[in-house]
């Protein structure tokens, strides 16, 4: 070996340990310089979180104005609404019916019991419907005089569905006739039957059971009221046409049958003649021979007129025709269907009244 190479040896390991010494402060600065990378970006990252939670904090507050301000004009218009509605259930149901209930007495003073009878029918006030009871008659009649001949009207109640648990219902006329402030009106439909007479014997309208029958069980139908404004009527014992049997008296009667002559004169056809009987009617046997065009059965009704034997009565027959002949007045059930004169006279009903006596003071009953 020579002196040379131990020199060299030395030198390398010289050059070795600066370049080892120049890595670490490398590493030093590196390191350094990463961890201020770290703690720049962890301030970085608190200031964001700051900045968001403090526009998170203006977003809250300003939600939280907002829902005050919406709920100031609330606050205001729900007691307003309130009260309008309060005020709209007085109204309705306090102020409009009892002025309603005034103006109809007041109309009822005045005898106009038609405007008031349909202002009561919109109410359900106090004792509005009692009194709308009570002007009934007169409403009915009111509208009686106001109607047109062959027009139907109401007036009186009997027993019709054949249910009397739900109470009588309200009969329906036909107006046959206007004589001034008179109408003549028929039942529209054969609400009973029954027999001309219990026995066979030579009889009369003027000595038979179904005419005392119409002037007595039969005006329970009506109402004082309505019984006061039923005209006692001369009913005229008109002969058979055909035949010479005896028609009786002449007799004064609320009620009564139409006669050959009357039937012919305010029924101009057959067609018109036919009658639907009631479902009561019906129960009790009425007797039937013709089919209408409902398909129902048309009641055969009694007329007042002589047959052509004195123990027979005339009838209407089911298909309309009028049978002169008649049948025994002991052996059908033939439909009845009342006729009456009704008195609408002004003198006593204001406008369009009737012969009765004044409703009760609507104001005492109010």
């Amino acid at each position: 070996m020579s002196l040379q190479d131990p020199l060299n040896a030395i030198k390398s390991q010289a050059k070795s340990n600066a370049l080892y010494s120049h890595r670490d402060d490398s590493d030093d600065e590196l390191q350094q310089s990463v961890v201020k990378c770290a703690e720049e970006r962890k301030a970085k990252e608190g200031e964001d979180r700051l900045e968001r939670e403090r526009k998170e904090e203006e977003v809250r507050i300003a939600e939280e104005k907002a829902a005050k301000n919406r709920k100031r004009p609330l606050a205001i218009v729900t007691p307003i609404i309130v009260a309008c509605i309060a005020f709209a259930i007085v109204l309705t149901t306090l102020i409009i019916p009892s002025q309603k209930l005034n103006k109809a007495i007041t109309l009822i003073d005045s005898g106009d019991y038609k405007a008031a009878y349909i202002l009561l029918d919109s109410i359900n006030y106090r004792n509005s419907k009692e009194l709308q009871g009570k002007i009934k008659p007169q409403y009915q009649i009111a509208l009686i005089s106001e109607a047109e001949i062959g027009s139907y009207v109401f007036f009186g109640s009997y027993e019709q569905d054949n249910n009397t648990s739900n109470g009588k219902e309200d009969i329906e006329w036909i107006v046959l006739a206007k004589e001034g402030h008179k109408a003549l009106v028929i039942s529209k439909y054969a609400l009973d039957c029954k027999l001309y007479h219990p026995s066979m014997s030579d009889i009369t309208w003027e000595t038979c059971f179904l005419r005392e029958w119409l002037n007595g069980p039969f005006l329970n139908a009506f109402s004082v009221e309505e019984r006061n404004s039923i005209i006692d009527t001369t009913v005229t014992a008109d002969k058979n046409p055909s035949y010479s049997t005896s028609p009786g008296n002449d007799t004064t009667d609320k009620v009564f049958l139409l006669s050959i002559a009357e039937v012919n004169k305010y029924f101009s056809s057959n067609e018109a003649r036919k009658c639907t009987p009631t479902d009561y009617a019906k129960a009790q046997g009425v007797w039937t021979n013709s089919s209408l065009s409902t398909g129902d059965r048309a009641a055969c009704w009694w007329l007042r007129s002589p047959g052509s034997l004195s123990d027979h009565a005339a009838l209407v027959l089911g298909a309309g025709y009028v049978d002169i002949n008649g049948r025994g007045v002991f052996n059908i059930l033939g439909g009845v269907r009342p006729a009456l004169w009704i008195d609408c006279g002004a003198d006593n009903y204001g406008e369009t009244g009737c012969n009765q006596s004044p409703a009760p003071s609507a104001r005492e009953t109010a």
